[in-house]
């Protein structure tokens, strides 16, 4: 993966082909990116950004999550793939490894 490419924290939605774009960035927890925590939720904002989590860990400590580009937690996380086409306002929350995404809409309330 080239990580020297650019990022972009938003792009826009629908993408081409339901498939993140290369160059589309995420805000990761660190525990899915170094594969000690499987992925289980991923956040579409309705501002268009995207988040991905561990669902177990809080990702606002300092240092717990990065932004980098969501083809990172894909390699780790193949399943997040089949996210692409979640729109915005969203959350896809699964119980580990293998399970089932189920889609919900996002309280951004907080």
């Amino acid at each position: 993966m080239d990580s020297s490419r650019e990022m972009f924290r938003i792009l826009p939605f629908p993408f081409k082909d339901d498939r993140f774009p290369p160059s589309l960035g995420a805000v990761v927890q660190t525990t899915v990116l170094d594969g000690v925590e499987p992925a289980r939720e991923v956040v579409h904002f309705s501002d268009g950004a995207w988040a991905i989590g561990d669902g177990r860990n809080d990702p606002n400590v300092p240092g717990a999550s990065i932004a980098t580009h969501i083809a990172h937690a894909i390699e780790r996380n193949s399943s997040i793939a089949t996210l692409a086409t979640m729109p915005p306002g969203f959350i896809a929350k699964r119980p580990g490894p293998g399970g089932r995404w189920t889609l919900a809409l996002l309280d951004e309330s907080d």
